[in-house]
């Protein structure tokens, strides 16, 4: 890895297709069941085998926690838990769960993020609110789409959302309205898509870089972000789910939504 790109042996880990249809505008949340919070898709075992390798030779450019948030860090491993206790891919005991590819994952409480890192597909942000705005202030983040967490760690939703051309004040206020309103017990889901060249799912990349380098044009590949909100109900702050599919791109003109 050089320059927060990424290798370029990285395998390439694609699904078969999406789960949903692509909304047709912006943001396009929608109601959440709780009980599909977690998804458990075709390129499970090869997307674990790339995160487990991230969370441990890459931990600074995947993870990041402030001290006052790992409360928030904490109570979202154990709601994703709690999730996990209810499908019948997953075995959860006290300290130690086996994933749906027999893998077992030891339970380290003193270090959430990387084990949510090491449970599930998605990755996760947690958003709390300071003052007018939600601040980004953890994540663990293995799947980055042209975006590095160094970059954005710390910073509100305007300045995380730099250089998202799209990204006005209008929407900027939909969007804060968004996470202001989602409530405990009744998630929300909206998903995005955009044609690519390059199918690696570990794609960071500077804000710096120019739009033109950044989306060199339409390929062969659509990556998607099925993502998420879901309320903390004890510290009030909002995990930003973020599960990411790689398909071969079935129309060469699709669009970036």
């Amino acid at each position: 890895m050089r320059d927060g790109t990424a290798d370029s042996d990285d395998p390439v880990i694609l699904q078969a297709g999406l789960p949903y249809a692509l909304p047709e505008r912006l943001p396009g949340m929608a109601p959440l069941d709780p009980a599909n919070w977690i998804l458990v898709d075709d390129a499970f075992t090869a997307q674990m085998a790339l995160r487990e390798r991230l969370v441990s030779q890459r931990r600074e450019a995947v993870i990041a926690l402030e001290g006052a948030a790992r409360p928030a860090a904490t109570e979202l491993l154990e709601e994703v838990l709690a999730a996990l206790r209810l499908r019948q891919d997953y075995s959860v005991a006290d300290d130690l769960v086996t994933r749906p590819d027999g893998a077992l994952v030891v339970l380290q409480r003193d270090d959430p993020l990387a084990t949510l890192g090491r449970l599930v597909q998605q990755d996760f942000c947690l958003m709390e609110k300071r003052g007018a705005e939600h601040v980004l202030t953890g994540a663990v983040l293995c799947f980055p789409a042209h975006w590095t967490l160094a970059e954005k760690f710390g910073h509100p939703l305007v300045r995380i959302h730099v250089p998202v051309p799209d990204y006005d004040e209008g929407l900027a206020r939909r969007v804060q309205r968004l996470f202001d309103g989602v409530q405990a017990g009744r998630p929300l889901w909206r998903a995005n898509g955009m044609a690519c060249t390059d199918p690696a799912l570990f794609a960071p990349m500077s804000e710096s870089i120019s739009r033109a380098e950044r989306h060199p044009g339409q390929g062969g590949y659509m990556r998607s972000e099925r993502q998420s909100l879901w309320r903390l109900p004890q510290s009030g702050a909002v995990a930003f789910g973020i599960h990411t599919f790689m398909i071969r791109n079935p129309e060469a003109s699709a669009t970036q939504l």
